[in-house]
């Protein structure tokens, strides 16, 4: 198992460090085409604004220092939707999806309000399961899945998967450490 620095946002401060900059990607790019989408954004679009805001990030993040009780997805939301309307300044409008509210409707004190926090919390924890689960035995996967994601108690899940309780605590420790250091400092808002 790949050994994980205390925050992927500290790893990302380096722009040449190529292997946290790609998990980086991987955990963001979903939850940053699902809020152009819902800002109303077309796909082919939503994929050419979110390139435009890991333009920025690369430029931004090395003098980004989080600071505890601040939102880092608040601050994404925000450079989401300064993007947005930087291109829709320009000469060639982003086109809106028939169903989506008037850009002017998103335009609030706080831009990403219509961001819950629930949903950025879910699609980063369903990225980070992703991207964790390939450097686990399929036991040890299904042992976690059982006791965290499907709720079994540790005894059920070691009858169903023919190992002992012990295997299925120490499986589940396990993965949930690795997640945690995946996602160390992004779920900033969970207790």
């Amino acid at each position: 198992m790949e050994t994980t620095p205390a925050s992927l946002l500290d790893q990302v401060r380096r722009p040449d460090d190529r292997a946290a900059w790609e998990r980086f990607v991987r955990l963001y790019a979903p939850l940053l085409l699902a809020w152009a989408r819902r800002l109303g954004v077309q796909d082919a679009d939503a994929a050419d604004l979110v390139q435009d805001v890991f333009v920025t990030l690369v430029r931004a993040l090395p003098t980004f220092h989080y600071q505890p009780g601040g939102s880092f997805r608040r601050w994404l939301g925000k450079i989401l939707v300064s993007r947005l309307r930087d291109r829709q300044r320009k000469a060639r409008p982003v086109p809106l999806a028939d169903d989506a509210p008037p850009l002017a409707d998103a335009a609030t004190d706080d831009p990403v309000a219509a961001f819950d926090q629930a949903e950025y919390n879910a699609v980063l924890t369903g990225r980070a399961l992703a991207l964790v689960e390939p450097e686990f035995s399929a036991t040890a996967w299904a042992a976690f899945r059982a006791t965290v994601l499907d709720g079994l108690p540790p005894a059920e899940a070691a009858a169903l998967l023919g190992v002992t309780p012990n295997v299925v605590y120490l499986a589940r420790s396990r993965v949930l450490r690795r997640l945690r250091e995946v996602l160390a400092g992004l779920l900033e808002e969970i207790a």
